[in-house]
């Protein structure tokens, strides 16, 4: 076999496994073949092409590309640039400015994710290490004397294999499968709503950027996407098929309520089927790792749609694991204590940023789910509203956040 992996039709072997082709499989595979190590990605999927997944690329991510020098690859895809958030929570005007930010990025842009992860795909299939295998799904690890070393895998003709590695990164997400495997359970912190996914029509004459309203009993953010919105709706935890019950025409009547500039388009909502349900989840693995495997992003912690700070927390992850890891990769000689590196690196940002999802839940969302009228604005709100050096902080903690990450020396163009 060729392009990272070697070996006949029954024993394939490779320097890194790589569960899962979204942001932080992708990051990792593209930086450990920058140092010139095999990685083999197995994503399960025929393509990347998924509805409803984040497309939020903020600032710090923005930076990692320019030293990736991938910049002007990624300038040349269509996206739209978040200068500002605007949030409106029970009556009171939130304005978060991002013109402030330090460095060259001073905004968030919006890029469909599936654009984003080609543009890794193809700057990794560069490297003559790298190999992507899709439509091919991890079924479980391989383990000898109580070491990860390797999986088993359904190929895309549906034979199941298996191939060993010296490491196996588990990017495959909040219900991973290695995780299961390895017997590791998250602690769930809860979150007391989920969202509806769906898309209305934008004008040439609509306003630009994102808006989030968040009334007394629901609420909803405005993503403007150039000749769409992506919507979502807030609606209490564990509801979806309640309200579901009530038809279609109790959505638009809520919409229009915290939205009147969408009155002249929610037509276009004609049948739940056009709604995609997200289950929020807000969870965090106490031990990332096993001898011979690592987890990663949303499969170490997964994130809740606040702020929309996903993408970038697990592609944080992969730069930190690539800086730790390629050494020891190179040398053949993985430990745990390397694995507890990359850890120790990433647990501080990944649990303050759920610290401030998690009081963001209880002080903002659960209020808005709640229906009771006499629950107005958290005073926190009312305060940021008036103290410019605390919308400034705001900006900077969601475009770039906690802890940010740097491409490794070797990884750049």
């Amino acid at each position: 076999m060729t392009g990272g992996t070697q070996g006949t039709e029954t024993t394939q072997r490779t320097g890194c496994i790589v569960a899962g082709g979204g942001p932080a499989g992708m990051m990792l595979s593209l930086l450990l073949a920058r140092a010139g190590l095999e990685v083999t990605v197995m994503e399960k999927h025929a393509d990347f092409l998924r509805d409803f997944r984040g497309d939020t690329v903020h600032a710090s991510t923005l930076s990692l590309l320019d030293e990736l020098g991938l910049a002007d690859r990624f300038r040349e895809m269509p996206h739209r640039k978040i200068e500002t958030l605007g949030m409106r929570i029970q009556g009171t005007l939130l304005d978060i400015d991002l013109s402030r930010l330090p460095g060259r990025h001073k905004h968030i842009a919006l890029v469909p994710q599936w654009d984003f992860l080609e543009l890794l795909a193809s700057a990794a299939e560069a490297e003559p290490t790298f190999r992507l295998l899709r439509r091919t799904e991890v079924l479980a690890p391989i383990r000898k004397g109580g070491k990860v070393v390797g999986v088993t895998y359904r190929d895309e003709e549906g034979h199941v294999r298996t191939m060993h590695a010296d490491l196996t990164v588990a990017c495959d997400g909040r219900t991973s499968t290695l995780r299961a495997a390895a017997g590791l359970h998250p602690r769930n912190f809860g979150a007391p709503m989920d969202v509806w996914w769906f898309r209305l029509p934008r004008y040439p004459d609509d306003t630009e950027g994102l808006e989030g309203v968040f009334g007394v009993g629901k609420a909803a953010i405005v993503i403007d996407r150039g000749d769409y919105y992506q919507c979502a709706y807030v609606i209490p935890k564990g509801h979806d098929a309640d309200l579901r019950a009530r038809g279609i025409e109790e959505l638009r009547r809520g919409v229009v309520s915290l939205v009147p500039r969408l009155a002249d388009r929610v037509d276009e909502l004609t049948s739940f089927d056009q709604v995609k349900l997200l289950d929020v989840q807000l969870n965090r693995l106490r031990r990332w790792y096993v001898d011979g495997m690592l987890l990663i992003g949303d499969a170490a912690h997964a994130m809740s749609p606040v702020a929309g700070v996903g993408i970038n927390l697990a592609v944080a992850d992969a730069v930190a694991a690539a800086r730790v890891l390629a050494g020891p990769l190179r040398s053949g000689n993985v430990s745990t204590r390397h694995l507890a590196l990359v850890q120790a690196r990433r647990w501080v940002p990944a649990a303050l940023i759920q610290a401030a999802q998690r009081l963001m839940h209880a002080k903002l969302i659960a209020v808005a789910v709640s229906a009771d009228q006499s629950v107005g604005p958290p005073k926190a709100v009312r305060i940021i509203t008036k103290v410019s050096a605390l919308r400034r902080l705001i900006g900077y903690a969601i475009a770039i956040g906690p802890l940010p990450e740097h491409a490794p020396s070797y990884a750049r163009a």
